[in-house]
């Protein structure tokens, strides 16, 4: 799909929609729990629809009601278990531990852009815990055999975190009591939204510094009401957005969130940009921007949106935590260098960190998402701001997270 996007003010209000990476984890504990669970605010992005179809799959009862998702849960022992994560990969990493408590025989597959991105770390790591995994040379499809057993563990934490949140909600459901030593832990955040979610659904874990978990088990996720948080990722390429002039006021973000990307507000401050937070919402304004520096290390998925905010700044801007973006969707340092050379923008990467030469742009018109739902949104917003109309080729990749992104820049 292509979009056509043109310079124009944007002013008006954004309902932000829920977050994914919230609902994929309340989904799955909702499947674990006897009993039924009501889901409110669940969004309908691809990843939240592909969890939605996968809790089925493990034996759990969904329906549709007027303002929620009911979800009826509970453990089912299924001979010969196929499971299909879409292109989520935080799907593949939390429902690979947990299937293996359904199943002694389990293989998963994806699809698009997540059969290009390896697997070797999850392969390992489940490898050295005693499952048997049989991949594509590191890629999937992958099968699994065997069964996840509790105990004491390690953990390399440096690569992602998404299997230890799957570990954290699988091990409780395990008869053993389990400890893992985690180790350079990164994106701790999203690991404080695991535990919060497990919390929710009645999962007790002690975390000693995100460096120990302890595990107890024979734990019994318990039914509950749960409304998903509106998703700070998305919000980020509206905030950037108003940064950069355009006039949106931004409802139903929780300040309260454990969501990593709301740390963006940190990265405003220090750009010298003005955020308003008040009853009605949030807005930002970029009067006095100035190119600046961020550590994205436990939020790599602000980099997309804080390239478009730095190629209007002048000056050099430095973000930090370059090398978490190499099995995105994307390989995402990449594809942000390539494409905001299209802005005449320059970006090196050096080690771990990008810098971007920003203050003035030059649009030559054709664009690529890289089908990666992050790059297609932040070239967007830099498209308003452009004096030549942009073409973006692969527009259908925020269907991954934000379905209605288009829509919603068209009625700004």
């Amino acid at each position: 799909m292509i979009k056509k996007v043109s310079k124009r003010k944007l002013f008006g209000t954004i309902h932000v929609p829920p977050s994914k990476s919230d609902a994929q984890r309340a989904v799955l504990a909702a499947s674990l729990a006897n009993g039924s669970s009501q889901i409110y605010n669940l969004g309908a992005s691809n990843d939240e629809l592909a969890m939605l179809n996968n809790s089925q799959v493990l034996g759990a009862a969904v329906s549709r009601e007027r303002d929620h998702y009911m979800i009826k849960g509970g453990i089912h022992s299924i001979k010969e278990l196929e499971i299909n994560v879409g292109e989520s990969g935080l799907g593949l990493r939390l429902l690979t531990p947990v299937s293996l408590l359904f199943s002694s025989q389990v293989k998963i597959q994806g699809e698009g852009s997540i059969l290009d991105r390896s697997q070797h770390f999850l392969v390992q790591q489940l490898t050295a815990m005693g499952v048997k995994v049989v991949s594509q040379n590191g890629f999937l499809p992958i099968t699994l055999s065997g069964e996840l057993r509790g105990g004491e563990h390690q953990l390399d934490g440096s690569v992602s975190s998404q299997l230890l949140s799957g570990l954290l909600m699988s091990m409780p459901l395990l008869e053993e009591d389990s400890l893992l030593h985690v180790n350079n832990l990164k994106s701790t955040p999203y690991v404080s939204m695991t535990l919060q979610t497990l919390k929710e659904f009645g999962i007790c874990i002690e975390n000693r510094n995100f460096e120990e978990f302890h595990i107890r088990g024979n734990q019994r996720y318990q039914p509950t009401k749960y409304s998903i948080e509106a998703d700070w990722s998305s919000a980020s390429f509206w905030l950037v957005a108003g940064a950069l002039g355009h006039q949106i006021k931004l409802t139903g973000l929780s300040m309260e969130s454990e969501q990593a990307d709301r740390r963006i507000l940190e990265a405003f401050k220090a750009a010298n940009c003005t955020v308003d937070l008040n009853i009605d919402g949030i807005t930002v304004r970029g009067e006095n921007k100035t190119a600046f520096e961020f550590d994205c290390t436990h939020c790599p998925d602000l980099f997309p949106a804080l390239c478009t905010l730095a190629a209007f700044c002048e000056g050099t801007t430095v973000l930090k935590g370059a090398n978490r973006l190499k099995h995105k969707e994307s390989d995402r340092a990449t594809a942000l260098i390539e494409e905001f050379s299209k802005l005449g923008v320059a970006i090196q990467k050096n080690d771990d960190v990008l810098k971007i030469n920003g203050g003035t742009i030059d649009v030559r018109a054709q664009f690529d998402s890289h089908n990666d739902h992050r790059i297609a949104m932040c070239l967007a917003i830099a498209g308003t701001l452009s004096d030549q109309e942009m073409i973006i080729h692969g527009a259908e990749a925020v269907n991954k997270s934000y379905p209605e992104f288009w829509d919603d820049l068209s009625n700004l």
